[in-house]
This record gives structure tokens, sequence and C-alpha cells, in this order.
């Protein structure tokens, strides 16, 4: 270059690059010949084409050769054709062919985009930077060009804007649009200011850059230039950012033959032009932060705004503006709108609509699209058969623009291997993935499969809603479902049969620490590569718990795919988070599938477990008799395959149904068996399993010093095993126990541990079992907020797991807070829907003590007659099913109906029948309800034996801690003083 800044070849129109070169196809060998020498800035007859390489040996032809060698190397070992190569990077075939016959200059970017595609590393950019150094070198000791010149050509005018039109129904993007212009207000900060606008095909980067654009341009009075960087533009390369510049630089005026020979010369010279300028520069589909950054000027004056299917995180100095796909609500506008109808226009319809369109602004524009050419149509109509469409993507597409091949640039720029991998996400037919699972599907080292999610989420093929876990766009999902559609079937089922074992045998893992039934623990499926390590009980959780939409999605798709194996072990290994975690339906609908695809591949311990675990379901879904026929005949199957294991869970699950029902003897006499054959079998687990329920037997029927002896020899055997999620059983039942005897602060104490321990094992039914618990005894000792605080969060709970018993259970203890706080009428209704609940659950236990509290309600209200009947229907059901306490509480309260209805003399001999009867059980609060009632009717004959009583029924109280001790306490000194 000499001193007025022109290189010796500035005026030889050969080597210098055409305006807008980098829009054209690259040479093709059907181009017209050059032109003949004499004609206006022709090459001479021995020169090769422009941008080609000199003939001549040399320096440069050498490094041109070593470079076109290299490429045939790297793609003869690839097994391509030049076709092959030139459709995997994006360019033609005749582009590659100049390549390999050095009739074309290799360039930085095709050295770059061909090193990654192959995975040579550096191999083949080493090679153009030593072609690039010995080209400049040759240049430079060219002899100067004779001084008889063409005249100089006219400088070219001056552009002043080249944005395109501004989108008329540009609908939504408030936030993101709103960012974009408060950057202008940045315009004079220390440095350039640049935002990178990125996001999958078709989600309306440019749409979004181009309306912003057009709002900021009046800020930049120096000018507005829209660039197609051509990233992912059909049938052309990435544009050369040397050729952008020559471009850049004559729409700003310069002379083409000022123009600087290399790349670094011109990026110098555009940011010189541009220094103090306020000018707003749009570089569109661009491809690389290489192919960005030397376009970039200097001046913190100017705004630059960059739009990407990539994460351009290398862009030193770049905002991110990431794009996801349109809001619901804002989706649903553009489609209104493109569609021509009113805003009143079927909400449901259009909802629907956009969610097919997976809320992606290219599909909602091409469906909407058409519809505004059908008025007439229907628009409910046309939603449904796009909706039943076998080939949405099809659907989505007008003769110059479709979603399928917005999505076909993104995949074909993709190398081999990562195109293996996007195809292969399609097969998975859950909603998310992650690492493990990647590296089963694709048989990949787990750090491989890493590296490889990582690089299609910077691609903006996948998401990642939560770290490390990833997702494909609903038409992503299915444009690469259609991709596997072109791999060998043999291919495809491998993949599938390679992530259902690694789903299958973690699973089996994760439920070795779940489970709370003995069960042989076994893993039949091959052992993963690479698996998570699960080593604790919350680790396991924490797996089910978000793989628990994969595990489902799994076992659904064996259904349909006919994979018996994978679905009935994925069944076994699911059944114990789903009792404990819900949601129950799921756990019935997999269950039932599961018992039938065992019944027809004949397998028959299959069956058994899965008619188990569907009736263990049924029992907490509130359905017994459904529960007892499937326990009945999973049973019976155990039995005939000699599995006394299977044969104890049997039994022991049809007891606890049995109790349910309140046929207390026989459940505690299955009950006893189930332990006797655990003994047997030296399972120690189904030994505490077993006594914890005899414990409960003898609870009910009001053995407390027996109930807490079992359930003390349940506690200790759990904890020698190490049995966390028995303990929380054995600790609740316990403290039942000390609630029921009248220990109130020792069962406060028992229910809180028990409810820390199950939210520390993730049990949601132990949970809402233990709040429920807990609240009964703050109302006990009379703390009604805090009691009617924990029912409602019990109620909630069990009403999420699908629990009903529980949810029934919770009721009645929200009705007790209503009764004894003055609501009445919200007692009654809530006592009524518990008892509509437990008599369509065939719970007569829960429905006798419905039925007293309903009899306490209209003793309140003062319908006697009413509170008779139902209190009389209520001791009847509680001796049937053998309830002393039940019995005696409604003893209770009977005498304090006969009580108010001022009969005290029937009243007096009714509690004298409760106070009996309490006794014999040993409920002290029940017995205290009877000598206050007993002393409260003396008190009209006899005063000094209603003290006598009255005084018997405090010291209860006062030992106890029950809420009764105040108001007891105060008609005794009544009395007392009134003696004296």
């Amino acid at each position: 270059m000499d001193a007025t800044g022109t290189s010796p070849d500035d005026e030889d129109p050969v080597d210098q690059p055409r305006p807008n070169a980098h829009l054209r196809p690259v040479p093709d060998e059907a181009t017209d010949p050059p032109l003949a020498e004499d004609e206006p800035h022709s090459p001479p007859p021995d020169r090769a084409p422009e941008n080609s390489v000199p003939v001549a040996d040399g320096p440069v032809r050498q490094a041109a050769e070593a470079f076109a060698a290299e490429l045939i190397r790297l793609r003869t070992a690839a097994k391509l054709s030049q076709l092959a190569l030139a459709q995997r990077l994006g360019y033609t075939k005749s582009y590659v062919t100049h390549l390999e016959r050095c009739t074309q200059a290799p360039t930085q970017p095709v050295a770059r985009q061909a090193d990654e595609f192959f995975g040579s590393g550096e191999a083949l950019t080493r090679l153009w930077r030593a072609y690039h150094t010995a080209r400049t070198a040759s240049r430079r000791q060219q002899p100067q060009r004779p001084t008889h010149q063409a005249p100089p050509r006219p400088a070219p005018a001056a552009l002043h804007s080249t944005l395109p039109r501004d989108i008329a129904a540009f609908t939504g993007r408030e936030g993101e649009l709103h960012r974009l212009l408060r950057a202008a207000e940045a315009g004079r900060a220390p440095v350039i200011s640049i935002h990178t606008v990125d996001g999958m095909a078709g989600v309306g980067k440019t749409a979004l850059v181009t309306h912003a654009a057009h709002q900021l341009a009046a800020r930049y009075p120096d000018g507005h230039r829209f660039v197609d960087l051509h990233a992912h533009t059909a049938g052309q390369p990435p544009a050369d950012p040397s050729d952008v510049l020559a471009t850049l630089l004559i729409s700003i005026g310069i002379s083409p033959q000022n123009l600087p020979d290399t790349l670094e010369e011109r990026a110098a010279l555009w940011r010189d032009r541009l220094a103090g300028s306020r000018m707003l520069l749009i570089l569109d589909n661009a491809a690389s932060p290489d192919q960005v950054e030397p376009l970039l000027p200097a001046s913190q004056e100017c705004l630059v705004l960059v739009t990407s299917r990539r994460r351009l995180i290398a862009l030193d100095g770049a905002e991110p503006l990431p794009l996801d796909t349109l809001p619901p609500d804002q989706a649903a506008r553009l489609f209104t709108r493109l569609a021509r109808r009113t805003p009143d226009t079927d909400h449901t319809a259009v909802t629907e609509a956009v969610r097919l369109c997976g809320h992606l602004p290219l599909a909602i524009t091409l469906l909407a699209g058409r519809l505004a050419h059908h008025p007439a149509w229907d628009l409910a109509t046309f939603t449904d058969e796009f909706a039943t469409a076998q080939d949405r993507l099809s659907e989505l597409e007008t003769s110059d623009r479709a979603v399928a091949a917005a999505f076909d640039l993104s995949y074909q720029d993709l190398p081999p291997h990562l195109q293996h991998l996007f195809r292969h996400l399609g097969l998975h037919p859950g909603p998310d993935i992650d690492p493990y699972a990647t590296a089963a599907l694709t048989d990949v080292p787990l750090a491989q499969a890493r590296r490889h999610l990582e690089t299609l989420y910077t691609d903006h093929l996948i998401e990642e809603p939560t770290p490390r876990r990833y997702r494909l766009h609903d038409l992503l999902r299915e444009y690469a479902h259609t991709l596997t559609t072109h791999d060998p079937a043999d291919t495809r089922t491998q993949a599938t049969q390679r992530l259902l074992n690694y789903y299958t045998h973690t699973s089996q893992t994760a439920d070795h620490h779940l489970n709370d039934t003995p069960r042989l623990h076994t893993h039949p499926t091959a052992v993963p590569d690479a698996a998570p390590e699960l080593n604790t009980r919350e680790q396991a959780l924490a797996w089910m718990r978000t793989e628990h939409p994969n595990l489902i999605a799994c076992a659904r798709h064996t259904t349909n795919h006919t994979q018996p194996t994978h679905l009935i072990a994925l069944a076994v290994a699911m059944a114990a988070y789903l009792r404990q975690q819900g949601p129950w339906d799921q756990a019935l609908t997999l269950h039932r599938t599961a018992a039938t695809t065992a019944r027809r591949a004949n397998n028959l311990h299959g069956e058994a477990n899965a008619l188990r675990d569907l009736g263990r379901v049924r029992q907490m879904t509130g359905d017994y008799a459904g529960a007892v026929k499937l326990l009945g005949q999973a049973l019976e199957l155990y039995r005939t395959l000699g599995d006394r294991l299977g044969e104890a869970n049997a039994l022991q699950n049809l007891g606890q149904v049995r109790q349910m029902t309140g046929d207390y003897a026989g459940a505690e006499e299955l009950a006893g068996q189930a332990l006797e054959l655990y003994r047997t079998l030296g399972n120690r687990h189904g030994e505490a399993n077993a006594l914890q329920d005899l414990g409960r037997m003898r609870q009910m029927t009001g053995d407390y010093a027996g109930a807490g002896e079992l359930a003390g020899q349940a506690l200790e055997l759990y904890r020698t095993l190490g049995n966390r999620h028995g303990e929380a059983g054995a600790l609740h039942n316990l403290g039942r126990v000390r609630r029921l005897t009248g220990d109130y602060a020792g069962a406060g104490e028992l229910a809180g541990q028990a409810l820390e321990l199950y939210r520390t094992l993730g049990n949601r039914l132990g949970e809402a079992n233990a709040l429920q618990n807990l609240g009964r005894v703050r109302r006990l000792t009379g703390d009604y907020a805090g009691a009617g605080e924990l029912a409602g969060q019990a109620l909630e709970l069990f009403r999420t797991l699908g629990n009903r018993h529980g949810e029934a259970n919770a009721l009645r203890d929200l009705g007790w807070m209503r009764r004894l706080t003055g609501d009445f009428a919200g007692a009654e209704e809530l006592a009524g829907q518990a008892l509509e609940l437990y008599r369509t659950l065939g719970a007569r236990l829960g429905e006798a003590n419905a039925l007293q509290d309903l009899g306490r309600v209209q003793t309140e209200l003062g319908d006697f007659t009413a509170a008779a009947d139902l209190l009389a229907r209520s001791r009847v059901l509680f001796a049937e099913v053998g309830d002393s306490q039940g019995e005696a509480e409604a003893l209770n309260s009977t005498g304090a109906l006969l009580a108010r209805a001022g009969q005290p003399r029937r009243a007096l001999d009714t509690y004298q029948q409760a106070l009996l009867l309490t006794r014999q059980v040993h409920s002290p609060l029940d017995e205290a309800h009877a000598l206050e009632g007993t002393g409260r009717c003396q008190a009209h004959t006899d005063t000094q034996a209603a003290i006598t009583s009255l005084r018997e029924a405090v010291t209860i109280y006062q030992r106890i801690g029950a809420a009764e001790t105040a108001t007891a306490t105060e008609y005794l000194t009544q009395l007392e003083a009134e003696q004296a």
C-alpha cells in the first residue's frame, strides 16, 4: 500500500470482489466464459477466473493444492460424494468441485465449517491460513501496473437505508421490543451497543429486529443497513465477511477501485468511516461470531442488532436476547389478526390452533394465511382437521415458505454425528431427556452426550427448561421423528430398546429405596453404560419425581409397540412411587394395562404382581370391593406359583382392606396369617409390617394397651432394619394410641416426628395422615385455629392424591372445628359431605362417625328428634363393626342430647352406660366426658354426688390436657361455692 492509501492492485479489476457477491451463488461450471481480453476490465487470457488460484507453480498454488488434498481425504474417509458434502455444508456441488480442482480459492468460513463438520480440529483452517499468507505475500511482490489505465469509474452513490419494509401484522413481543428500543438510549455508552437475538427457526427473530429498526430509524441519522449473512439460506453458503464489507463500504460511497484487499484492511476502513457516526446496523441470519466480528463498527454511537439460530456465546460485549415461542395470548392475537377474523372469534378453536402450531410464529403465519383466503370456513372444523392431519408439517407450507424447509436448513447445517443425535431424539416418547438417557438412546459415552446436547442447545434445536434437561419443540419433535423413518428399522428398534433398558434398570434401582413391601429385587434388564447414582431414598425419590412423565410415556410406548417385558417391569418398579406420590388414576391405568399384558404373555408372576398393585391402589381410592376381588386373584396366583412371599404380601393387603370396611376380626386373622408366613420366611420387613397392621386392629377394637405394644415392637424392628418409611408409620400409629389414651403431649410429639419423617421421605400420603393426626391433637387441646389449618392442609393433600377416604376424614375434622366454634350450618354441611363419601366407599366406621357428628350438630340446633335418630343409627353401626370406643362416644353424645332435651334422669342412665364402656376400653377422654355428664345430671338432685363426679372428670381433663378443663373446672367451682 502506498502513501495515498491505495494498494498497487487498486486499478486492476481482476482480483476485486464484486458488489453483493455474497448474495450470489458460488461460481458454477455452467457460468459464462471470461470476457475477451479487449473488452473493458476483462482479465488477461492467462489469468484464472475471479477469486481463483494462480495456475503457475509457486507457494500460492502449493498451499491451495494442500488444502484441496486434505478436503478430498476427509471427504473420502467420510464416504461422501462431492454432491453429498455440498448438501451437508450448504453449498453447490460445483463449488466443492472448484475447491478440489484448485480453480476456486478456499475461504476461512468454508474451512471452519468443514472442520466442524468432519470433526477435524483446525486441519483445514490451518491450511487456509497458509494459503492466505502465501497469497498476501504474492500480491505484495507483484510489480506496479502500467500508468496507462482506464478512466476512473464514478464513485457510487451512498445509500441511506437498506431496511426491508416493516411487518404490517407484527403482534406481541412487547417486552422484547421494549428492551431493543431501550438499547438506543445506551447509544452514548463508552462501548458500542450490540444485541444478539437468537432463537429457533421460525420464531420471528428477523421480524422483531426489523420492526424495532423502523421504530429506531429516526435516532440514527447516518444510515440504516440490513445485511443477510445467509447462515441458513437454501442454495447459498454463509456470506464471506470480506464480501459483506465490500458491499457495506460501497454503500457508504467508497469506490470499488479503492477497496482494500484483505479482510483486516476492509474492517479497519469500515470502522474508520463510521467513527463518530450514528448508524443502525442489522446483521441478519448470522452463522458465527467470526462472521460477525469484522463487520462491527467501533463507534459507541452505533447500534448493532444481530439475529442467529445459534447462541453467539463467543461474541464479546454482546447482550443476548433469546427469543422463545410466543406466549399463548400473543399467539392467539397473531392468529386472529392474520386469519382476518374478528376478536370475538371462537377462542377455544384459536387457542387449540396456536397450540398445535407450538406457538411458533412461522407456523401460525402459514396456518392463519390458509384460513384468511377462505372466509367461509368454520374455524373449529378447520382446527379439528389440522389436529387430525397425519403430517402437520406438510400442512404448514406455501409455495415459497414452509416450517419443514426452515428446519431442514438447521438440520443440514449439522455434522453427521449431531444429525444422528437429533434424529434419535425424535424416538424418545417422553417430554424431555437428560444426558444419561441420551447416552443410552444414541449409544455414546456420557461425556459425549453432554457435549452434543449442549451443541444442539446452542443451535436452538433443543430447549433447556431446567438445568441439564432438554426438550424438543413440538414441531421439531415431529420433524425429528419424520427424519427417523429414513433410518433402518433395526437401528430405530435398537435405539429404543437401549432407552427402555436404561429407564427400566434405573427405575428398579430407585424402587429398591422406595418400596415399602418385601419383594425380591432383581434387575432383569441390561445394565446401561451410564446411570445416575441412586444411593439413598432421597436421591431415588428425586429421580422418580423428575423422570415420572418419561416413565409413563415409555410404558405407553411399550403398550403400543407390544413390548410386554418392559411394560410389566416398569409397572412394578413404579408401583411404590405412585402409591406414595400419586396420581392414583394414572397408577390404576398402568397396573390394569400391565395385568392384561402379562396375562396375554402367559406371565403368571407378572400378572400376580400387577393384580396386587392394582388392588392396593383400588383400596386407596376407596373401591374396597374391587380391591378384595383383585387381591384375592393375586393371592390365588401366588399360591399356584408357590410364591410364599407374594402370598404373605397379598394376605397382608387383604387384611388392610377388611380393616377399612370395619371387619376387624377378619382383618386380624389375615394379618396373623401374613405374620406367620413372614416369620417362617425370615422376612423381617414383612414381619414389622404385619405387627403394625395387628396393632391398628387392636386400636380399632379398643385394646389400646395391645395396640401400643405391637406398634412399639414394629417401631423397634423398623429401626433395626433401617426402614425409615416403616419407622414413620409406627410413630404415627403410636401417636394415635397416645391420643386415644389421653396422652396429648406424647401424641403431639410422636405425630410431629412422623410428619417430619414423612416429609423427609417425600411420602405425601403419610404426610397427609400425620397432618390429620396432629390436627386432632390440637383440637383436643383447644387450639381450634391450628387444628383447622392442619385439617385443611390434610384435605388438600388427600384430594391431590385422590384418596377419598382421607378426604372424608379431613372433612369430618373440619366439621368438628365448625361445630366447636359455633358455625353449626357449616358443620352440618361438612359432616354431610363426609357421610356421603363414606357410604360411597362402603366405609362403615366412617359412616358411624359422620352420623354421630350430624347428631351432635342437630342437638346444638335444637332438633332433638333428628339428633336422636342419627345417634341411634351411629351406635348400631359402631356395635356392628366392634368399635367399643366409638359406641361409648355415641352414648355420651346421646346423654348430652337427653340433657339438652330436659330429660336429666334418662341422660344420667345413658352417661352411666357410657362410663362403664369407657373404663373397659381405657379411653380417658370419653371417661371424663361421661363423668362430667353424670355430674351435670346429678346436680339437679344430689349436689355432693355431682361434685364428686365432676372432680373426677376435672382430674382426668387436667392430666391429659383436654380443652374441656376450663369449662368443667368453672362449673365445679360454681357448685362448690353453692354447696358452701
